[in-house]
Order: C-alpha cells, then sequence, then structure tokens
C-alpha cells in the first residue's frame, strides 16, 4: 500500500488544463450570459455552507453547440465589489477562450488574464472521502482551492496550488498519478473533458450529459445557445448520449479515425466514437442500442467489437 491507508490514500494527477482569472464588479452578470449554469449560485470560498463552491458549465455558440467546458472557482474576494473567479478549461483552448471572453466583454468592468502561476490537480481518493480537505489547514498560503468536483462525486477533488507547491505535502497519504490512469478512469465513468471528447462546434450539451453532471440551469435567465438547448430539454426526448465503451482488444488511439462509424451486428449505424485510449473510451450512442454487440468500423472492412454500458452515476429512471 502507498501511503496512508484507508479512505485518505489518494493520487494527485497533474492536469492538462489551464486557468483564466476573472476579476471585477461587473463578473458574474458577464459569465451568467454566457455560460449554461446559473453563476448566482456560486458561493465564495468560505461562504454559505450549502452554495456550490465550483461549478460546471458549458460555454455555448449561437446554434447551442458546445464550445468549451469549464469549471468555475469563486476565490473569496478582498472586497465586497470585487467579484474574483477561475475558470479551468482544457489547455489547447486557453488562447480561444481568452479570445472569446473578450469579444463579448465589452465594456463591462472585468478583467481576463490567463494564471501561470497557478497549477491544477485532479485529487482522487481509492475510496470516496470527506476528509481530505479537513487536512489541509497548514497549507493555506499554498492552496488557492481545495473542491469537490462540481461534476461528480466519482471525480474526486480538484485542487488549485501556486505553482511549484508539491501536493504530496499538501494531501497526505497522496501520491503523482500517471495522467493516463486519470483518463482511464474518466472514460470507464463516461466523464467527457477537453476538445477531443467535446469537439468545438459539434458536441450539443445536453447529448454530453451536460445536465447529468449539474452543468446547466432550466430556470436562470437568457445565455447564447439558451434556446435549443431548453427547447431540446422540454421536448424531453434525447435519443443519443456520450457513454462510456469498452473494446474487446486495447486499441491505439491514433488508428482510430475522428468520429468513426459504430454499427451493430446488422450493419445499422449507432453512433460515432470520440476519444479513448487503450481498451476504453467514449462514444455518442443511440441509447437504443446500448444493450447490443457494437463494432468500430476503421479503415477498409476492418472492425473492431465493443461494448456500452450505463454510468452507474446516472441518475436512475423515475418510472418503471
Amino acid at each position: 500500500e502507498r501511503g496512508l491507508s484507508g479512505a485518505a490514500a489518494a493520487a494527485c494527477f497533474p492536469l492538462n488544463r489551464a486557468l483564466l482569472r476573472l476579476r471585477g464588479r461587473e463578473t458574474e452578470p458577464f459569465l451568467q450570459g454566457l455560460l449554461t449554469n446559473d453563476v448566482t449560485r456560486l458561493a465564495a470560498v468560505g461562504g454559505a455552507p450549502e452554495a456550490p463552491r465550483a461549478q460546471y458549465a458549458h460555454c455555448l455558440n449561437v446554434q447551442g453547440r458546445c464550445l468549451y467546458d469549464v469549471i468555475l472557482y469563486r476565490i473569496q474576494e478582498t472586497s465586497p465589489e470585487e467579484t474574483h473567479v477561475l475558470l479551468e478549461c482544457d489547455a489547447a483552448a486557453l488562447d480561444s477562450l481568452q479570445k472569446h471572453l473578450k469579444l463579448y466583454r465589452i465594456r463591462r468592468k472585468v478583467s481576463v488574464d490567463p494564471c501561470p502561476d497557478l497549477s491544477l490537480w485532479a485529487v482522487i481518493p481509492k475510496e470516496p472521502s470527506e476528509e481530505v480537505p479537513h487536512k489541509l489547514q497548514h497549507h493555506a498560503g499554498e492552496v488557492v482551492a481545495m473542491v469537490s468536483d462540481p461534476r461528480v462525486g466519482v471525480m474526486g477533488w480538484r485542487l488549485i496550488t501556486s505553482r511549484g507547491a508539491d501536493p504530496l505535502e499538501i494531501v497526505p497519504g497522496s501520491w503523482i498519478g500517471n495522467i493516463k490512469d486519470y483518463h482511464k478512469h474518466r472514460y470507464k465513468q463516461g466523464i467527457p473533458e477537453g476538445i477531443k471528447d467535446l469537439p468545438t462546434g459539434i458536441a450539443l450539451p445536453l447529448e454530453s450529459n451536460l445536465a447529468y453532471m449539474n452543468g446547466i440551469s432550466f430556470t436562470k435567465g437568457c445565455y447564447i445557445g439558451q434556446e435549443l438547448t431548453a427547447r431540446t430539454h422540454h421536448m424531453g426526448v434525447i435519443r443519443k448520449r456520450l457513454l462510456p465503451i469498452q473494446f474487446a482488444v486495447p486499441l491505439p488511439s491514433e488508428s482510430i479515425p475522428d468520429g468513426a462509424e459504430i454499427v451493430t451486428e446488422s450493419g445499422k449505424s449507432a453512433g460515432k466514437y470520440r476519444a479513448g485510449r487503450d481498451e476504453l473510451g467514449i462514444a455518442l450512442l443511440r441509447l437504443a442500442h446500448v444493450n447490443e454487440p457494437l463494432h468500430l468500423k476503421l479503415s477498409g472492412d476492418t472492425t473492431v467489437s465493443l461494448t456500452a454500458s450505463i454510468p452507474q452515476w446516472w441518475p436512475k429512471p423515475t418510472t418503471a
């Protein structure tokens, strides 16, 4: 056993995600008009205990398709007028997101700056645990935020530190995990993250399980891309969703073309492959075919067998 025995033992994964710092008294209304979630519910760290300290959301285009998947962190303000939010995104999308925010900022009093002085970690306990954050008080100067992943409990915690801080000193009994294991954990649970899993201008938020991952409010006011998303929700029928898949044999991801087709035994289209690693991945599949034997079409006539599954953390159907 590595480190601490018991529930507090955890892997710390260095993430290929980046942070933007937004500051200014108009930060909240600015983000409220751009993101799918209700930013007004986000509490400052150390604020009301029942309010979320982090929030998952998508930034959509006017057609209601995903541009960026983000996690927001509300940082304690130095003054009541000064809202301070960190916005986590795919590192490859940092420049694009920064330009997008500045385009819509117009004359609002909001500053938008990258955070090269900060590091971002996923902390995933071997067993679900409430212990981890309670042991951090000795490192208050190095820890900017330590919060439960707002998407789903199986993703553990998000830790933001000053760059150069050692997470092994901050999280008792932890070890540095291999980022490949982090992605395999995500794929096994069917959690999309970043532009490979959620292709820019292609992925639809509800098909990407945004509602299941606490990433959308259907009661907030207008935001870009709301109309199509609200219509889809109120129609109540989502026939395709992102699902975890497992191949019969491990496959190098570079051997799978982007958007490769997945078919049923009879050759009927069941959906499209999105991303993966070795034998695990995620795919956008028609729910009607989830329990059937499926095949991924590669170049020529080559196919690879796969199975899809419904994640345990998905909400259970309310009707039989």
